[in-house]
């Protein structure tokens, strides 16, 4: 009887695999068909020693989409034989995880079993949500594996973030994905084995190329090229590119690629590189990043990090930013990719923008003193009478259009901000400054 049953429950599963997606059903069971992830699981590394001894800390696994974390929190309690608990943070509530808590005292105590529970989105929870599981994170009653595509140290309480481990995962190499792509053609009893169908490497690879990282997205591409071909049939690239003809971009415009790809962006105009400057506009763009968003990033890299090194890198930058208000977009990327490319060519200097900050440091923590009598304001009734203006002595009537006087209040003199550097058009500066003020600009 016991037999029977078990061969119906077997057979009851494999009617289920028929009906999932391949990428659930090649989902990896244990670290030997786990691939990819060396930094986080590979052989040695601090995690997978935790796994193998059977010593589970509660960890948040961070990072992109088909990257493995469902898949590595599922290999872990299998493995580990913990039972598993799974939860969506985008429908689940308090009283989800309390009924877990109940359950997980009940498997502790008659069964001497741990109980993971897998959040998955798990920044979507808010701090009441989050601050419910703490109690149970820190007395051991759960083993908390939470994932999220979002940067944990942003989006997750300080508090839980003190009781977990965070695991960061990357996305696949295409080495991995062909590899993974490869385990699925060849896997007769979960994976498209029995259909005999076959990919040459270079469509392994283009799949691989479209997939960006994403090993699920590779297996599902896998899957509708697979069910467009007959048994013993062969996948060409021609038919890779009637399903899906270009790159899927990886581009959260709310999430850590964002802020990543724009500081690469910016990055790139300052270290003045126009190639890779252009790379990541495209990227941007392609992602549907908001136009007006990157154009200001331009002009502000066009005065804090080219400077007075060439005034009209910001000339550029605003002209381009009125541009592409006028034209919109998709000419707008031509004059949005003229600034990017002049700001990055451009000489360097932050020298204008390191002044404006020291001063503004000065101004805020310390007294200044009050600005120079002959400096102040002598066009009003009672002026004179104050002694404003006094003294003054007006640039244009002197030779070479400049004349030697005090400027800075009385506290602050010999105080220097504008240290101009010897790069483009700053260097004649700095030779002006000079034989202005030979007792600063000298050093």
């Amino acid at each position: 009887m016991d037999l029977g049953m078990d061969l119906f429950a077997e057979a009851e599963k494999k009617d289920l695999w028929a009906y999932e997606p391949l990428a659930q059903r090649m989902r990896p069971r244990n670290f030997d068909e786990f691939i990819g992830q060396e930094e986080a699981v590979g052989k040695g590394k601090y995690l997978r020693k935790m796994i193998e001894k059977d010593q589970l800390p509660s960890m948040i696994f961070f990072g992109p989409p088909g990257t493995g974390k469902t898949t590595l929190a599922q290999m872990i309690a299998g493995i580990t034989d913990s039972n598993f608990k799974k939860l969506n943070a985008v429908s689940a509530g308090i009283a989800d995880i309390r009924k877990i808590v109940d359950e997980a005292a009940e498997q502790r105590k008659f069964f001497q079993k741990r109980t993971i529970i897998f959040i998955d989105e798990i920044h979507r929870f808010n701090k009441s949500q989050q601050d419910v599981l703490l109690p149970y994170v820190e007395d051991g009653r759960l083993i908390l594996i939470g994932a999220t595509t979002e940067n944990p140290f942003f989006e997750v309480n300080h508090a839980l973030l003190s009781r977990v481990r965070i695991v960061r995962l990357t996305a696949l190499s295409d080495g991995d994905i062909v590899e993974i792509l490869k385990a699925a053609l060849k896997d007769a009893e979960r994976g498209l084995g029995k259909s005999n169908i076959s990919a040459a490497d270079d469509v392994l690879e283009a799949i691989a190329q479209l997939s960006s990282g994403d090993g699920r997205m590779a297996l599902n591409l896998l899957e509708q090229a697979a069910a467009m071909v007959e048994e013993d049939g062969c996948i060409s690239t021609e038919l890779i590119d009637s399903i899906l003809g270009e790159r899927v971009q990886s581009y959260d415009k709310r999430g850590d690629n964002h802020y990543d790809t724009v500081s690469a962006f910016i990055k790139s105009m300052r270290g003045s590189d126009p190639d890779a400057a252009v790379h990541y506009l495209a990227r941007m763009l392609a992602g549907g990043e908001d136009v007006n968003f990157i154009a200001r990033r331009v002009a502000i890299c066009a005065a804090e990090d080219v400077g007075n090194a060439d005034p009209m890198a910001l000339v550029v930058a605003m002209a381009a930013v009125q541009a592409v208000q006028f034209v919109g977009m998709p000419e707008g990327r031509i004059p949005l990719a003229e600034a990017v490319t002049y700001v990055a060519a451009a000489p360097k200097s932050n020298a204008a923008y390191m002044a404006v900050d020291s001063a503004l440091d000065d101004v805020r923590r310390r007294d200044c003193g009050k600005v120079p009598v002959h400096l102040r304001d002598a066009h009003y009734k009672g002026a004179a009478k104050l002694g404003h203006g006094e003294g003054y002595k007006y640039s244009h009537d002197f030779p070479g259009h400049f004349v030697r006087q005090q400027y800075m209040p009385d506290l602050m003199q010999g105080t220097l901000y504008y240290k101009p550097t010897e790069n483009g058009r700053e260097a004649r500066l700095r030779e002006y400054l000079k034989w202005c003020w030979p007792e600063r600009y000298d050093k």
